[in-house]
């Protein structure tokens, strides 16, 4: 068995395969570039990656790809369908940890630490009469998208004080409230109400650009915006524009339409904003639960045997899935 990897999982993920297969690790993000290892390969997990329909294609031997995390966009998820190839996803791995991040977020930009922290380096210790910062209890928190990692960003801040409300299309007004959040029938409207929005949805057709300027301005002056989901979410020229122009108060982004994003382009420049290297996922827990849960989910494929979390469980009707 041979497993091709874009780039080294942890050491606990290798661990897993120790004896169970040939590893080759290519430190490179396009398995179209080592296509002489790929046509053997029984397994290619990517992280931050690029699988295209050529490359998989290329790849008679192929089995299933593994993608740590639970975005999938960067795989071309129907073409491996098409193949009855599985891609396995880690659903719940890396929850806690994006629901935190996205809430430190929340929390450097109501205390304005950022700012604080640079005036400070200049010498302005007066800066701390600028009286910008302000408290999140009370406030009311909407939760775009309430899956597992939506869901624990809305027990947190509600453990902090903090109201919820809740948009998500594939939940029910009673699924939603069970959560206990109030339940928005249109994200549009619940833009309109909170104080801090947070998102967490995949990116697909349906949700590339979905916050632009017509819902920016829709937001209150005093609202944050927080997206640690992906990139293409989130119009980034309408974005930076409304932070010039006061339109909300601050964002927090952990995730760009290009990554990583140009030091010197509109968005990384404009005021009101901290930003991570999509980074919410990379602790240190959430690294070794991606890794190992995508390890074995891609043996269990190998083997034959059929793994539940994947990104289209359509696949298993493949021909190649009819006895098994």
């Amino acid at each position: 068995m041979k497993f091709v990897m874009t780039q080294a999982v942890c050491k606990e993920g290798l661990a897993l395969l120790d004896g169970a297969a040939d590893i080759y690790i290519a430190d490179n993000p396009d398995p179209n570039q080592y296509l002489d290892q790929m046509k053997n390969a029984d397994a290619l997990i990517v992280r931050i990656a690029k699988c295209d329909g050529h490359a998989i294609e290329n790849s008679p031997n192929l089995k299933v790809i593994g993608r740590p995390g639970v975005g999938y966009d960067s795989v071309d998820v129907k073409k491996a369908t098409e193949l009855g190839i599985p891609v396995v996803i880690t659903p719940g791995a890396n929850s806690r940890s994006v629901a935190e991040h996205a809430v430190a977020m929340m929390f450097s930009l109501a205390k304005n630490l950022y700012e604080g922290q640079v005036e400070m380096g200049k010498g302005n210790w007066k800066i701390r009469d600028a009286h910008k910062a302000f408290e999140l209890e009370g406030k009311k928190i909407g939760i775009v998208g309430l899956g597992a990692i939506g869901h624990e960003v809305l027990k947190i801040c509600t453990g902090c004080g903090m109201t919820a409300a809740g948009y998500d299309p594939f939940l029910s007004r009673e699924q939603i409230e069970d959560m206990g959040a109030v339940y928005y029938e249109d994200y549009r409207d619940l833009l309109k109400d909170c104080d801090v929005v947070t998102l967490h949805v995949p990116l697909n057709d349906k949700t590339r650009d979905m916050i632009g300027k017509p819902e920016l301005d829709s937001m209150k002056p005093t609202a944050l915006l927080i997206n640690c989901s992906r990139g293409g979410i989130v119009n980034e020229s309408d974005l930076a524009e409304a932070l010039r122009q006061g339109s909300i108060a601050g964002a927090g982004l952990d995730v760009f339409c290009s990554e990583p994003p140009s030091p010197d382009g509109q968005l990384m420049n404009a005021p009101n904003l901290i930003f991570s290297p999509h980074s919410a996922a990379q602790t240190r827990e959430a690294v070794i639960k991606m890794a190992t849960m995508c390890v074995k989910g891609c043996l269990t494929v190998c083997r034959g045997e059929k793994w539940p979390y994947v990104a289209d469980r359509s696949v298993y009707n493949h021909p190649k899935w009819s006895n098994k």
